[in-house]
């Protein structure tokens, strides 16, 4: 596929109770470029009797490709015995990545916490098993993480750590909880910028959450969506956009309609922030 701006991808969380199968197909049908995967959808589809293998083929045959591939969290700053099991899934995620043609894999903080200077050195090796497999990484922050909940911190890690292949992953949501909204990311360089999940953040979030699922359609919350899309097309992005908007009222709703309505609104607020913008 041509990588150009624009390109969309469904993240699976925003129809998270939708089983696998359904969600790609709604992802498909809605006329997504391709999805972002989670972990969890492997782990679900192991807890219910499947296969690695029988996952893999499950996502091949749904007619849709896998843009971005989200591994477990936690490794960023998990020590001893835990650090070594998540070592050993990160690569496990690296040969399903390479089995499903996807470049480019992603990780949060998750729920685990420790001093930078440790996970700077976790990055690292991250970063060296990616490229074993060709693969870059992009490292989100999640605002109300207890350390890496900023911008700045994010630099600190992915400057600290020095690899080639690691680079940020920019979430409309979070960067505008955290106050670096709009053009906030201006610094970051263009050729760093490897990912883009979005959704849009209400006026009155939920807090005490620290992972919420709050999160809104495009263009129905505060997110200054001209001032980040038009940046992002500056900067001559052109990974994938992806839509990632957990909400239980989303999740209430069938996976076709919230998946349709996804590219309609983005669509909507692209042509707006980028006079050029062609689908």
């Amino acid at each position: 596929m041509t990588e150009k701006f624009g390109r969309l991808a469904l993240h699976m969380w925003t129809i998270d109770t939708a089983p696998l199968a359904t969600a790609l197909d709604a992802a498909r049908v809605a006329g997504y470029d391709a999805v972002e995967l989670r972990r969890t959808d492997f782990k679900r589809c192991f807890d219910a009797g499947m296969s690695n293998k029988q996952v893999l083929d499950l996502i091949k045959k749904s007619g849709i490709p896998c843009g971005v591939l989200g591994v477990e969290y936690g490794w960023l700053f998990a020590t001893g015995d835990e650090s070594k099991r998540l070592f050993k899934v990160f690569r496990e995620s690296c040969e399903n990545a390479v089995a499903l043609g996807c470049n480019m894999l992603m990780s949060a903080p998750g729920q685990v916490q420790g001093p930078i200077k440790d996970a700077i050195k976790y990055l690292r090796d991250a970063g060296d098993i990616a490229a074993e497999y060709k693969l870059r990484l992009a490292i989100e922050f999640n605002s109300q993480h207890d350390v890496l909940n900023s911008l700045a911190v994010l630099a600190e890690l992915i400057e600290g750590a020095n690899k080639p292949n690691c680079g940020y992953l920019i979430d409309a949501y979070h960067f505008t909880r955290s106050g670096a909204g709009g053009r906030g990311f201006e610094d970051v360089p263009a050729d760093k910028i490897y990912c883009f999940q979005y959704s849009d953040l209400s006026l009155t979030p939920v807090i005490g959450v620290r992972r919420p699922t709050d999160r809104l359609p495009p263009g129905k919350g505060v997110v200054k969506w001209r001032e980040m899309l038009g940046l992002l097309a500056e900067k001559g992005y052109t990974g994938y956009l992806s839509y990632e908007a957990p909400n239980p009222d989303q999740w209430a709703r069938s996976p076709y309609d919230v998946a349709r309505e996804g590219v309609e609104l983005t669509r909507k607020l692209l042509k707006d922030a980028v006079p050029n913008y062609v689908m």
